[in-house]
C-alpha cells in the first residue's frame, strides 16, 4: 500500500479469484466429460487435471482464503486437489506405478466419499446466488451417474454421465462469464439470480406464522 492510500484510509482493490476457479474446473470438467461421452480419448483431461483443473483451482483456492471467502477457499482448493489427485492416480494406474491390487475399488470409493462433499457444499450454495446452485446441482447429479456407471459397469450411464458432465461445465461457464463480463461493463450484464429477495420474504413468513 502506498503512503498515499495510507493517508486516505484506501484500501487496495483485489481481483476476484472466482472466475480462475470457475474456469479451471468448467474446462477440465468438460474434457474429461467429452471423453466419457465417448468423442475422445483420455489423455488431454489427465494434463489439464493436473493444471487447469488442478493448480489453477489450488491457486484460486488460496486467493478466495485472502478475501475472507470461506465457500470459496473450500469448494476451489478442494475440487483443485481432487483434480491432482485423480489425474495422478489414473497415470500411475497406466503406467502400473502401483500395484494392481491396491487400485481394488479405489475409483468407487474415491467418488462415492466426493458425492457426500459436494452433497454438503451443495447445500451451502443456497446462500449464494442461482446460477451456483445450478453448478452444483448439476455436479452433485453428476457425481450420482458416475458411482452409479462404476457400480454397475454399465456403459450407457457412462455416456450419460458424460453429457450431464458437459452441462455441468456449461453452468460453470456461464457463471464465470457473468462475474468477468459484469465486472468489466459494471453492471449486470449476465444476471446469476440472486437468492437475497427470498430471504426477507421467508422471514415475514415465519414471523407472521409465530404471530399466529
Amino acid at each position: 500500500m502506498s503512503a498515499s492510500q495510507e493517508q486516505v484510509g484506501l484500501k487496495p482493490k483485489y481481483a476476484n479469484p472466482a472466475p480462475l476457479g470457475l474456469a479451471g474446473f468448467a474446462l477440465t470438467t468438460f474434457i474429461l466429460n467429452l471423453h466419457n461421452a465417448g468423442f475422445i480419448g483420455i489423455g488431454a483431461a489427465l494434463t489439464l487435471g493436473l493444471f487447469y483443473g488442478g493448480l489453477a483451482q489450488l491457486v484460486a483456492g488460496f486467493l478466495e482464503f485472502c478475501t475472507g471467502n470461506t465457500f470459496g477457499m473450500t469448494a476451489f482448493g478442494s475440487y483443485g486437489a481432487f483434480w491432482i489427485a485423480l489425474a495422478s492416480t489414473v497415470l500411475m494406474e497406466m503406467n502400473h506405478w502401483i500395484a494392481a491390487d491396491a487400485l481394488q475399488g479405489w475409483l468407487l470409493a474415491t467418488l462415492g466419499a466426493w458425492t457426500l462433499f459436494t452433497f454438503v457444499l451443495w447445500i451451502a450454495t443456497f446462500r449464494h446466488n442461482k446460477a451456483l446452485v445450478w453448478v452444483f446441482s448439476t455436479l452433485l447429479i453428476l457425481f450420482v451417474l458416475l458411482d452409479i456407471h462404476v457400480w454397475t459397469g454399465s456403459k450407457l450411464m457412462g455416456v450419460i454421465a458424460g453429457w450431464e458432465g458437459m452441462f455441468c461445465a456449461l453452468t460453470a461457464w456461464y457463471l464465470m462469464a457473468a462475474i468477468v463480463i459484469n465486472d468489466s461493463f459494471g453492471r449486470e450484464v449476465l444476471p446469476v439470480g440472486s437468492l437475497e429477495r427470498a430471504e426477507p420474504q421467508m422471514k415475514r413468513a415465519l414471523a407472521h406464522a409465530a404471530r399466529d
